[in-house]
């Protein structure tokens, strides 16, 4: 039997393993993270169609940390001296960090795009193509956005 890795997937790891890694590797990637709830239908698909489309790993696998993370998850998460914790509301609830990271707009699945020193770049709300979100992905992953707003950058790629 082969364990061979298979060339479309994905490695999740933890928002603790990326934010350690961010502060031990010699050269430290941008984090992205997919927030996701167990229920969400659109967050499957983006799982299956636009994180296994073999580009978007390949990309994704070379420019970022990638964090899983449930928008309704009970751990604790530490970020920036301050603990985010989840926080019951009606029959479920939701986890603190998540919301700071979609900045309220609590929507799944949100993707969001921190540099290299775990700071905010921006979130994305909504179910993303494989080619749209390389578009975005790639936005930050080569510092285009230091350069030219979005609107100049996806207006002109096409």
């Amino acid at each position: 039997m082969v364990l061979a890795a298979n060339a479309q997937e994905v490695k999740w790891m933890s928002w603790d393993e990326a934010a350690k890694l961010s502060q031990t590797d010699a050269t430290p990637k941008k984090v992205f993270i997919d927030i996701y709830t167990d229920w969400c239908g659109w967050c499957k698909k983006m799982d299956k169609d636009t994180f296994q489309d073999p580009q978007v790993a390949a990309y994704m696998a070379k420019n970022y940390y990638m964090v899983k993370m449930d928008g309704e998850g009970k751990e604790p998460i530490e970020y920036q001296g301050k603990t985010f914790k989840f926080v019951k509301s009606g029959r479920s609830g939701y986890h603190e960090f998540a919301a700071a990271l979609m900045q309220g707009n609590m929507s799944y699945p949100t993707t969001v795009f921190l540099d290299e020193n775990l700071k905010m770049l921006s979130p994305v709300p909504g179910y993303q193509k494989a080619d749209a979100f390389l578009q975005i992905a790639k936005y930050f992953g080569d510092n285009i956005y230091k350069d030219k707003d979005w609107q100049t950058y996806a207006g002109g790629s096409k």
